[in-house]
């Protein structure tokens, strides 16, 4: 008997977003999105395009400027049985919501012993690159890992997007979606057209290697292959994590990743104090000091309020930090 080939579509990461609202949305009645802008105009980067027209005003809504307001609206829809994907038009924005994400929505089914959970997906583009404003840039990942009852997910991918978009949107707990939006259109992948999930908490291996092990997330994949890529040439084996999942981590991968090479560096564009590379080299500190032969090597932004402009590319981990970093690690 032949196979028919898998029916896919040439998407970017923003396409993939929106093809995994309209699959989950089509799927389950019980899915509505709403945010500033997400009916009428689809959204700032267009991620809710067309999705109106398909769905009606009832389950894509419009909304006042008021982040606290719609985060808040949904946790109560969650609360009684919907599944919202609120979405804050940027990562800065969403500090006006910190007290309902964390105060209530991270915290329903702790407080209702289990006769509450709260199925929701706080969407949000995070990180630089694309010359905005203030508070347009912010990386602050780091906020909402700490806190449990929450999942935070980051995917790297077209192909990712869609299926761990599915997972949040399934999974009964509240996931903060993060999306890399320096990448949401700097290329494309063939995406399937039928609904998929991709497990929350997996880690993927981006690049095998022997030599040195590199961990990062989101917008920063990309320059850190390229960076394996131009290693490679001076005979440096890098193998490249991606962890997607910053809640619940894939220790499990980070770790055997770094007993095999025994040098770790961790890549992230968040400043460097409190960041998640703290967190990774305090784990592979804990799990797997015997394999360590070098210092773990942190290549992050600075400890500074993110830059306009003209700074902008200086403060993001590029491909040629990335490779210091990398170097200082092999050539201790």
């Amino acid at each position: 008997m032949s196979q028919t080939a898998e029916a896919t579509q040439n998407l970017t990461l923003v396409q993939a977003v929106r093809d995994g609202l309209y699959g989950e949305m089509e799927r389950d009645d019980d899915v509505l999105v709403m945010g500033e802008d997400v009916g009428e105009n689809g959204g700032v980067f267009r991620a809710t395009q067309g999705l109106i027209e398909e769905f009606g005003g009832d389950r894509v809504i419009d909304t006042p400027l008021a982040e606290s307001g719609i985060v808040g609206t949904a946790v109560g829809m969650a609360a009684y049985g919907l599944r919202p994907v609120p979405e804050i038009q940027f990562m800065g924005f969403i500090y006006p919501a910190f007290d309902q994400i964390i105060s209530h929505a991270a915290r329903l089914r702790t407080r209702s012993r289990g006769r509450f959970t709260c199925p929701l997906v706080v969407r949000a583009p995070y990180g630089g690159g694309i010359r905005a404003p203030e508070h347009h840039s912010e990386s602050k990942e780091a906020f909402f890992v700490h806190e449990p009852g929450l999942k935070v997910v980051i995917p790297s991918t077209p192909r990712d997007t869609k299926g761990l978009l599915a997972s949040a949107i399934r999974d009964p707990d509240p996931v903060i979606f993060l999306e890399p939006k320096l990448i949401y259109r700097a290329f494309r992948e063939e995406v399937p057209d039928e609904t998929y999930t991709v497990p929350l908490g997996e880690a993927a291996v981006r690049r095998e290697g022997a030599d040195v092990s590199v961990f990062t997330w989101g917008a920063m994949t990309r320059p850190t292959m390229e960076a394996a890529e131009n290693l490679a040439e001076e005979g440096i084996d890098a193998e490249v994590v991606d962890l997607r999942t910053l809640s619940p981590m894939d220790e499990e991968t980070i770790v055997e990743s770094f007993k095999k090479t025994g040098r770790g560096v961790v890549v992230h564009e968040a400043p460097k104090t409190g960041g998640l590379a703290g967190e990774i080299t305090a784990t592979l500190q804990e799990e797997a000091l015997l394999y360590q032969e070098a210092p773990i090597e942190r290549v992050t932004g600075f400890d500074t309020p993110y830059p306009l402009y003209a700074l902008e590319d200086y403060y993001l981990p590029e491909a040629a930090r990335v490779e210091d970093g990398i170097r200082n690690a092999v050539e201790f």
